[in-house]
C-alpha cells in the first residue's frame, strides 16, 4: 500500500473513531497497522486472509509495532467462508483489499456488517487494466468487478461515498 493510501486509511478510521473494523485481505499487514494506528485505543481489528503465511506474518508484524494480542483477531480462511459468521451491524468500517472479481460480494457483506455511521473502504478502485486500452479490448473479470462495485456504491442511496485517488485508489462510502 502506497504510504498517502496508508496516510488516508489511518485518517478515515480516525475520523470514525473506529473501535472495530473488519480488514478483507490481511496481506503482510501493512494496511492493518495503518488501521490499528488510527483506531480507538481499545479497539479490535477482525482480519481476513485465505494464505496462513500472510496471516503469521502480519501477526509478527502487529507485535513488533507494539500492538498486543488483543488488538488484532487474525482469521486464516476465505472471506466468503468467515465473513458470514461476523455480527450484523457490529463494525465501524469495513476495508477490503482482496480479490476484486468478489468486490461485489464483499460490498454487499460489508453493508451487513456496518452499523449506522460506518464505513466501507475499497482498495485497487483505480487499478488500470493489464493490456492496451482501445475500443475492442473487454474488460477481464477483475475490471469489470471493480467497474460494477463502484457503480453500486455510487447509486446507493444509503451510502455517501468519495473517491481517493491515492495509490491504486480507495474509494470510501459512508451508511449514514
Amino acid at each position: 500500500m502506497a504510504p498517502a493510501a496508508g496516510a488516508a486509511l489511518r485518517f478515515l478510521a480516525a475520523s470514525t473513531g473506529a473501535r472495530s473494523v473488519v480488514e478483507i485481505g490481511t496481506g503482510c499487514g501493512a494496511s492493518g497497522l495503518w488501521l490499528l494506528r488510527g483506531m480507538a485505543r481499545d479497539g479490535i481489528l477482525t482480519t481476513v486472509d485465505a494464505d496462513a503465511a500472510h496471516v503469521d506474518r502480519a501477526r509478527s508484524v502487529f507485535t513488533r509495532a507494539g500492538f498486543g494480542v488483543g488488538r488484532a483477531r487474525l482469521i486464516c480462511g476465505t472471506a466468503q467462508e468467515v465473513l458470514p459468521r461476523l455480527a450484523d451491524g457490529g463494525y465501524d468500517m469495513v476495508f477490503v483489499d482482496a480479490d476484486p472479481v468478489s468486490y461485489p460480494d464483499f460490498l454487499a457483506e460489508a453493508m451487513r456488517l456496518l452499523r449506522p455511521g460506518g464505513m466501507v473502504v475499497l482498495h485497487g478502485i483505480l487499478a488500470g487494466p493489464a493490456g492496451p486500452d482501445g475500443p475492442l479490448r473487454v474488460p477481464d473479470p477483475a475490471e469489470a468487478a471493480v467497474h460494477g462495485t463502484v457503480r453500486a456504491v455510487r447509486e446507493q442511496e444509503d451510502l455517501v461515498p468519495l473517491l481517493l485517488p491515492l495509490g491504486e485508489g480507495l474509494l470510501a462510502a459512508i451508511r449514514p
